[in-house]
């Protein structure tokens, strides 16, 4: 592969033959193809250079989009800008993640606005490649998250996970529920509004994320993690059960400990439970995780499962073996946080999220090994490595650090296979969560997101190794996006460590 590092392409593609000079875009230009995507160019080229090119009718223009499957495997595509411009997408999927390295080469110079002439193949490494939005610690509106799929997606991620329930708030109308949104979504953590989404603001996201090849995973964390169902639904949910942590931190950060019944405002985690030997709790879970099934085309449920910290192992093992059963039973397949793998008999193919250390600690890699045992896979999200909550630095003013700090090359260099003792057949993807107990604004999220989901782009996109597959060369390319994004007004962190260029 020759590919010099001014080139900016991230994720880095599979393959890069650069060519000579620029192609030049005028308002002449014609775009042909029978794809949605043919429109999103024309949308994009727009909203970045404010020319807009024409769509032509014929079967050929300077700018030619059409599928053939023998191109390249799921979701690649091929690129060629010489003297006109092609992107042949194997699918759909494909023809748009072309599109969006073609915009990457879009830029400004002297003599207007032109594309660099390559010719590039390409083709993800892994099928799963996640972020994740918490939207119940705060609480982000449509069109918030309907603009985090914009820019994440144009990295080429596929999967969007939204958090939406947690001890702060619940996030989702459940008509069987009323009182879920009635009463306990009102508030956010540190006092800050809540809110909530009805089920048509749900399925304008999950239409949103479809047109741009993204697959929603709603999330509703069990058994722990409930506080918020117990102002609603007192008979569902246990006392809180304290902690030395929970109150240690609770008096570190002056915030007032859990209060049964009353909106939690605080961070603390662990102290929650539902009812596990009520046989109420069950007819909640199948109530909800059907509304939420008949409202999400894709194929996932998350469940959660992490830091039931007041749970009696036996307790929790029941629980989750018939949360994960109640899932397959309304078609869809469950997903979990990786503490779930305790329990035995926890249903055959369910996939497992790893949230802990590139190092694994305590009994975490057993746990996570479990979901392969028993047919399942795992997405990785090393918490030290890819959760987007922790500051860059132990001084930046935003995020955590019981994971560390995490800086831009410790996003990027870590390999998901490396961390479990597992076939790497077994590693679906990665996921990059982001939870939100200091992110008040949106540019407190964009700010902690961006640039690190490049990063995280590239590991789960790109080859794992190469020519331009590594530090020096991606944070030249990353550099050279900063005109990308100021143009779409995403408020990255201009972190030190990274070249960036003014256009």
């Amino acid at each position: 592969m020759v590919l010099p590092d001014y080139l900016p392409l991230v994720p880095l593609p599979a393959s890069v033959t650069v060519g000579v000079g620029q192609l030049p875009l005028s308002p002449e230009v014609r775009v042909s193809g029978d794809s949605p995507a043919v429109a999103q160019l024309i949308d994009a080229v727009e909203r970045r250079s404010g020319i807009r090119l024409l769509r032509s009718a014929e079967s050929a223009g300077e700018i030619a989009l059409r599928i053939d499957a023998a191109v390249a495997g799921p979701a690649g595509y091929t690129l060629s800008i010489a003297e006109g411009v092609e992107i042949v997408g194997a699918d759909e999927a494909g023809l748009f993640y072309g599109v969006q390295t073609m915009l990457q080469l879009l830029g400004e110079d002297a003599q207007g606005w032109a594309l660099l002439r390559a010719e590039i193949a390409d083709e993800p490494r892994f099928g799963r490649r996640g972020v994740m939005l918490d939207v119940a610690r705060h609480f982000f509106g449509v069109a918030e998250v309907k603009r985090l799929i914009d820019s994440v997606s144009a990295l080429k991620f596929n999967h969007l996970h939204l958090h939406l329930t947690d001890d702060q708030g619940w996030r989702i109308e459940i008509d069987s529920w009323p009182r879920l949104t009635e009463l306990a979504s009102t508030t956010a953590a540190l006092g800050d509004a809540g809110g909530f989404y009805t089920k048509d603001d749900y399925r304008e996201i999950v239409a949103h994320a479809a047109a741009r090849h993204m697959i929603v995973i709603p999330e509703v964390d069990l058994p722990g993690h409930t506080h918020a169902v117990g102002v609603a639904y007192p008979e569902l949910v246990e006392d809180p059960v304290m902690n030395e942590a929970l109150i240690a931190d609770a008096r570190r950060l002056g915030q007032d400990l859990p209060v049964a019944g009353e909106p939690y405002l605080g961070w603390g985690v662990g102290h929650s439970s539902v009812r596990i030997h009520e046989e109420r709790t069950y007819e909640f879970v199948r109530d909800v995780v059907r509304e939420l099934a008949e409202m999400t085309p894709g194929p996932y449920i998350h469940i959660g499962g992490d830091e039931s910290l007041g749970t009696p192992q036996a307790d929790f093992d029941l629980f989750v073996e018939r949360a994960t059963a109640i899932v397959f039973d309304e078609g869809k397949t469950p997903v979990a946080w990786h503490e779930v793998g305790a329990a035995a008999g926890i249903a055959e193919g369910t996939v497992g999220q790893y949230w802990g250390k590139r190092r694994p600690e305590g009994s975490h890699a057993a746990e996570a090994t479990h979901f392969v045992e028993r047919g399942g896979a795992l997405i990785m999200s090393a918490a030290d490595a890819a959760y987007l909550d922790m500051k860059y630095t132990t001084d930046f003013g935003l995020g955590l650090t019981w994971a560390g700090t995490i800086d831009v090359r410790a996003a990027y260099e870590w390999e998901p296979t490396s961390v479990l003792d597992v076939p790497d057949t077994a590693i679906l993807g990665i996921e990059a969560p982001l939870w939100s107990e200091t992110t008040r604004t949106w540019n407190d999220v964009e700010q902690l997101v961006f640039p690190r989901a490049a990063a995280l782009a590239e590991v789960a996109w790109s080859p794992r190794s190469g020519s331009g597959r590594e530090w020096e060369s991606f944070r030249v390319r990353l550099g050279a996006l900063a005109p990308v994004w100021n143009a779409q007004s995403i408020d990255f962190h201009p972190a030190p460590e990274i070249p960036w260029t003014e256009r």
